[in-house]
C-alpha cells in the first residue's frame, strides 16, 4: 500500500507545464516530493491529537480517529532491537520518529521499561521504595537517538538482545529514479523508491509538491493555486 512516485511526477509535471510554467527537474522534485511527504506524516500526529479533543462518530469508516490511525499503523514497528547498545546506553533504530515502549528481555521475562523525566530519576534513585532495579527498570532520553536505562547494571547485561522497542517509523526517502539516455530522464522503477503514504495520499502530495515548484521557480499563481486547493482539503477533512 503506497503511492506510485512515478505517477506523482508525472501529474506535478503535467499541472506545473500547462501554463509554460517552468520545467521541474528530477532532483527539484525528489527534493519537493520527500519535504511534501514529510509534511504530510507531521500532519497525522497534530490532527490526531486535536481529533482526540472532539465527539468521533459511529461510522468507523468516516471516524477520523480511525482513518488517521490507519494512515499511521503502516509505520508502526514492533519490537525491533535497538541497533547499538554500550553499557546502559541505549541507540534506537535509526529510522524512529516517535518511540512507543521500550522492553528489557532478562532470562524469563520482557518487561516493560517504564520512560521517567531526568529530574524524576535523580529522586527515585534516593529513594529506596521507587529506586529502579532489573524487574523493574525506567529510562531517560539521553539525546534525539539514545536512551540511557537504571539501574545502569543488569543480570544479563543490556544489549541488543535484551532491548527492544516499539516505535513509529519515519517514512523511507522518495527517489524518483531515472537513466539519462540523449539528454533526457528516462524513470528507472528497478531503483525508484515509492511513497510510503496512504494511497488517499496521492492528491495532497501532489498540491504540496505544486506549492514548493510555485515557490522554487518563483510562480505566484502556482503556489496560490495549490494552497488554495491545500486549505480546501484541510476544510472538507476537520468539517
Amino acid at each position: 500500500m503506497a503511492v506510485n512516485v512515478d505517477t506523482v511526477y508525472q501529474r506535478v509535471l503535467a499541472l506545473a507545464n500547462k501554463e509554460q510554467r517552468g520545467y521541474i527537474t528530477p532532483q527539484e522534485f525528489n527534493l519537493f516530493a520527500n519535504q511534501a511527504q514529510v509534511d504530510i506524516f507531521e500532519q497525522y500526529f497534530y490532527d490526531l491529537n486535536q481529533f482526540n479533543r472532539v465527539p468521533g462518530n459511529s461510522t468507523g469508516y468516516s471516524d477520523m480517529i480511525n482513518i488517521l490511525n490507519e494512515k499511521i499503523d503502516v509505520f508502526q514497528k514492533n519490537h525491533v532491537d535497538m541497533s547499538a547498545v554500550s553499557g546502559a546506553t541505549a541507540t534506537l533504530p535509526t529510522n524512529v520518529y516517535r518511540l512507543g515502549t521500550v522492553f528489557y528481555n532478562n532470562s524469563s521475562n520482557s518487561i516493560k521499561v517504564e520512560k521517567v523525566d531526568s529530574n524524576e530519576i535523580e529522586l527515585m534513585n534516593q529513594t529506596a521504595l521507587y529506586k529502579p532495579t532489573s524487574a523493574r527498570p525506567v529510562f531517560v532520553r539521553k539525546n534525539a537517538t539514545q536512551i540511557l536505562i537504571y539501574p545502569t547494571s543488569s543480570s544479563p547485561s543490556y544489549s541488543t538482545s535484551t532491548l527492544n522497542c516499539h516505535y513509529v517509523a519515519k517514512p523511507a526517502d522518495v527517489s524518483w529514479a531515472y537513466t539519462e539516455v540523449n539528454g533526457s530522464a528516462l524513470f528507472n522503477s528497478a531503483s525508484a523508491v515509492n511513497f510510503e503514504l496512504h494511497p488517499s495520499e496521492e492528491k495532497n502530495l501532489v498540491i504540496k509538491i505544486l506549492a514548493l515548484a510555485g515557490i522554487s521557480i518563483d510562480d505566484s499563481s502556482l503556489y496560490q493555486i495549490a494552497a488554495q486547493e491545500i486549505v480546501k482539503e484541510v476544510q472538507q477533512e476537520k468539517q
